[in-house]
């Protein structure tokens, strides 16, 4: 029987125009999808007839599909021979299992690729307009996840202004995480800013000192997916210069404006088209249903 393969394909954190040309040629490629609920799930929608897709989204308290049923799903299908994209939010190795997914398929035997994508760790905070890092403020991040107790090298950080705290699924935390920090002595005046469906034209960032955080997060009705920052960092007024746009505020305008050139592999064929000549002799269009990409 021929053996397959499995692509682990990082989404970024929602605005398909942050996949990666490699993740479009994976999923231009694809005979099977599984896909998670967060991460681009538009382009779904752009796959062919033929094209297989497994929704083994997991929400808040609810995981329908378990990591070992996931694992066996992308062996299976690979061993079927057939060419398996597995669709994460973010990227695979960022409190993402993408890991546990590799050693399954490796011990299985089925050759696995990864794709980088786009953390919603470093994208949220930058759709929000926050620098994870600033000279003068902070040079070092921590990424954490928010169904664990923060770790006390976060606390000490917090508390010396060392770092910027970054919690993923954190909004069901929030309350015991301010309170763990207050008990360590972290400046209840600490900024916080909490970015909700970020890239995506229902993004929305609400801030407030550490003290008032959770509070003010109850009050507005914020929602997972979201993304908690914590540091010196998320002041508003941090990049308050006049001649510095307020970027949450211009991809707010940009969400519901639809894009003049699509960064699809659509558009990025035609471009090519357009180009003719300049395009390399030895790239090979690959077309599944209205995908297409360039495939290595």
């Amino acid at each position: 029987m021929s053996t397959g393969r499995v692509v682990l394909v990082g989404g970024g954190p929602g605005d398909p125009d942050l996949l990666t040309l490699r993740a479009w040629r994976a999923l231009a490629e694809a005979d099977v999808v599984v896909a998670d609920r967060l991460g681009p799930r538009s382009v779904l929608d752009d796959l062919g007839p033929d094209v297989e897709v497994i929704d083994v989204g997991k929400t808040p308290g609810h995981h329908p599909v378990p990591q070992d049923e996931i694992n066996r799903l992308l062996v299976e299908h690979a061993r079927r021979g057939r060419r398996v994209v597995r669709l994460k939010g973010g990227d695979p190795f960022v409190l993402g299992r993408g890991g546990e997914e590799v050693l399954a398929c490796r011990e299985a035997g089925v050759p696995v690729e990864v794709v980088p994508g786009v953390t919603s760790a470093l994208a949220a905070p930058a759709a929000a307009g926050v620098p994870v890092t600033h000279r003068g403020v902070v040079a070092a991040v921590m990424v954490v996840n928010g169904h664990d107790p923060l770790p006390a090298s976060a606390l000490a950080g917090l508390r010396d202004e060392e770092l910027t705290l970054v919690v993923l699924m954190g909004v069901a935390g929030l309350d015991d995480l301010c309170a763990r920090a207050a008990e360590a002595g972290v400046d209840p005046s600490m900024p916080v800013a909490i970015v909700e469906r970020a890239t995506t034209a229902e993004q929305r960032v609400t801030r407030a000192p550490l003290q008032d955080a959770a509070r003010a997060a109850r009050e507005v009705g914020v929602r997972a997916p979201a993304v908690v920052v914590v540091g010196r960092v998320a002041a508003p007024d941090l990049l308050a210069a006049p001649h510095l746009p307020d970027l949450s505020e211009g991809r707010e305008a940009r969400g519901s404006r639809p894009s003049d050139s699509p960064c699809t592999p659509n558009g990025l064929s035609e471009r090519r088209e357009a180009r003719g000549s300049r395009a390399s002799d030895n790239s090979r269009a690959v077309e599944r249903g209205r995908l297409v990409g360039t495939a290595g």
